[in-house]
Formats: C-alpha cells, structure tokens, sequence
C-alpha cells in the first residue's frame, strides 16, 4: 500500500509532521483529518508518481491555500459592524462544533465574507495562529475589532478546551445586545422625526410665514401696541430670521459642547445622570443598564472568567459613568474578600430584587446562572417599557407639535381680531 509524507497543522496551529498508508491521496487526507489535524503538504514516499497521482496531490495543497492575502485596505475609524462580527461568532461556532479544525473554519470564512476590511482580519487570524500563536493572541492583534469581553472570552475558552461553547455564549450575547438596541433605537425612531419635523416647520414659519404679518399689523393698527403673545412670536421670528446662521452655529456649538463634556469624568456623570432622572426616558435608560451589567458579567462568569477580571471587563463594556463607579466600588470590596450582592446593594443603583437574586447566587452556587436569570428579566423589562414608551410618547409629540403651531397660529389670530374689533 502507498506510503505518504504529511505535514499538518492542528487546531492550536502547531505544525505536525508524519506518514501514513492509504490507498488513494483522498484516503489519505482523510485519515490525516480523522487524526485532528489539517493537512498543509501531502506527497508519496516514492520519488515515481503517476500523472493522475501528481494532479491529486496539487489539489490536496490548493485546499490548504487560503485567499490571496491583499494589502491592507483604507478604512477610516472603526468600519467593522457588530452585526457582522455577530454573524462571524455565530458562523465560527457553528463549524467548530461541526468538528472543523479553527484553522480550517476561519479560511471557509475568509473565502466567503465579502466586506474587505473584515475579510483582512480574518486573513490576518489565520495567519497569525498558522505560525504558531493561540487564537486569543491572535484577536489581541485586533482591538478596535474585538473587545476585551470577546478576547478574554475565548482566552478562558482555550484554557477550558471549550472553544465552540464560548463563542457559542459569545454568539448569544452579542445577538440579544443587539435586539435590545435595535428595540430602543426603534421606540426613538417616531419621537426624533416628530420632533425634527416640528423644528423644521416652526422654523419655516418663524422665518417666512411669520415676518409677513407684522407689516400688516403695523399698518392697520395705526401705531397701536400688539398683544403680548403676538409680540413675543414676532420677536422670535425677528430673532431667527436674522440671527439663522447664529442659531444654527448656536445648537451644533451646544451638541459639540455636550460631546466633550461626555468624555471627561464629571460631563459623563452628570450627563448620564441627567438621563436616568428623566420621567420617561429615564427608567427605560436604568433597565438597559443592568440588563447589559447581568448579561455580561454572568457570560464571563460561566466561560470561565476569573470574577475579578470579569468585573473589570464588565466596567469598561457597561457605558455608563454612574455604573462605572458603581463597579470600582464593587471590584475592590470584592478583592478584600466579600461577596458581590452586599457591594451591588450599597451602591443604591440596583433595585433590592436584582442584589436579592445574586445574593441566592452566591449562596447556592450558581451566580452565573442567577446573572442570566436576572438579565432575561429586564430584558422584558426593557421590551415592555419601549411599548410603553412608544404609546405614550406618540401622543405626547402630537399634543407638542399642535401646541407649537396653534401658539403661532392664534398669535397671528389676534390683532386680526382686534382690528375687527376696531371696524366694527
């Protein structure tokens, strides 16, 4: 039977070496396959091979070949989607638990994504776990890309051998952070156009609608003095209409302002606090908050994370000031040797229920368990405030925007009814 020299790699990328017999080079590279490692080289011992012989063994090195490897495309900022990397996760933990080697699961998905800069990435994943590092070593490469809760993740995956599991949990944690996202976005959809709607019409007839009467009132008033409603709505309209690049310069100034204040400790707090304490926004805002807290931190917990380390990749993945401090308070009373729930509680952030719930955890064991348990609740939460939100704030713009226009409307009503007043 027809002896053939391998060279292959395994799934930590280590490369191996190694004979065996088979019949035919496809029996061979199956055999190679069924020993855990994927075959890079194949030939025969005997210098002599057939033609037919010689052409399967290009085709088994052709398999092994990944994508030419271009340059590294132009981007600018961070052009790599969570959606995207989600369907990665998703798509790697599928094959790997389908028995692929990572190797081989990271060159299918090369081949296969079509966005450039995504597709370098993985390119670069392969390339830098085929000469010799581990795949946590490799997406470290990567930060704007992959974030410390994903490479910690999978680094706890590695050290468990549960690597299909982890970025099966990674998988899920992304898809559910995103449904709550994309439901949020969606109940502030209506209210945003509501509201840009109402700036643009009160605009217009502030600056063009507005400015035409008043010439009519000064001229049949006869010098008399204007109601105080339509006196403030003209100057008003006298303001924007002469000051519009000002205002305009005015709003992006305070946006710009707001922007900068949010990345300095004390802007970020009070901003956020400012938020929180809204009468509707606000408790959607909360509910999110520790949704994401329970769910992150009860991932890392169950992958294997050290409670220390995941509390602090919990702090920089939560983006909010007031939980951030909430979570350094947590993380040092922790490492002097108490428990979380009497920290989480302490902090006046939590609601009793949620620091109630983890306390249980902590008790039986089962903390992890306890956190997703925790987060599945608020993320009904989160979905029957966004319904709520959405019925409410509907009415609430209708009422504003008729208000804003009946005010303009019956300002401009009644000195035409005082000079009727007058005729008559």
């Amino acid at each position: 039977m027809p002896k053939y020299i391998f060279t292959a790699v395994d799934s930590k990328g280590t490369e191996r070496t190694g004979s065996v017999e088979a019949a035919s080079v496809d029996l061979a590279s199956a055999q190679i396959k069924s020993m855990g490692y994927f075959p890079t080289n194949l030939a025969l011992e005997q210098e002599k091979r057939s033609v037919g012989e010689s052409q399967k063994v290009k085709k088994v090195k052709a398999v092994s070949t990944l994508v030419k490897k271009k340059k590294k495309p132009l981007t600018f900022g961070k052009v790599i989607n969570q959606k995207s990397l989600t369907i990665f996760t998703r798509q790697l933990s599928t094959l790997i638990q389908a028995g692929l080697p990572l190797l081989r699961g990271l060159e299918v998905l090369a081949k296969q994504e079509r966005h450039e800069p995504f597709r370098y990435v993985i390119v670069e994943l392969y390339e830098n776990i085929r000469s010799g590092n581990t795949f946590s070593e490799g997406l470290q490469q990567h930060p704007k890309t992959f974030s410390r809760l994903y490479v910690n993740m999978v680094k706890a995956g590695e050290a468990g051998g549960i690597l299909d599991v982890v970025l099966n949990r990674l998988a899920l944690f992304m898809e559910k952070s995103q449904r709550i996202k994309g439901k949020i976005r969606a109940a502030m959809v209506y209210p945003v156009i509501v509201v840009i709607l109402a700036v643009l019409v009160v605009s217009a007839l502030m600056a063009f609608v507005v400015p035409q009467f008043e010439s009519i009132f000064r001229d049949m008033l006869k010098g008399a003095s204007l109601p105080v409603l339509t006196q403030v709505v003209l100057d008003i309209s006298s303001f924007i209409k002469t000051n519009i690049v000002s205002t305009i310069c005015l709003i992006v100034g305070f946006v710009v302002v707001l922007k900068l204040l949010s990345r300095t400790r004390v802007g970020a707090r009070s901003i956020d606090w400012a938020v929180i304490s809204l009468p509707l926004v606000g408790n959607l805002y909360r509910k999110a908050a520790i949704s994401r807290f329970s769910r992150t931190f009860g991932t890392l917990l169950s992958s294997g994370v050290p409670i220390l380390s995941s509390l602090l990749i919990t702090r920089d993945t939560s983006g909010n000031a007031l939980l951030v401090e909430a979570i350094n308070k947590v993380h040092d009373r922790v490492k002097e040797g108490e428990g979380v729930s009497g920290p989480l509680e302490a902090t006046k952030i939590f609601p009793l229920m949620v620091t109630s719930m983890i306390d249980v955890g902590e008790e039986t064991g089962e903390l992890p368990e306890m956190l997703n348990r925790v987060a599945e609740i608020y993320d009904e939460e989160v979905d029957n405030a966004v319904a709520g939100l959405t019925s409410i704030i509907e009415p609430i713009m209708i009422v504003f925007l008729a208000l804003t226009v009946g005010t303009i409307v019956i300002a401009l009503f009644l000195p035409i009814i005082e000079i009727i007043e007058q005729l008559n």
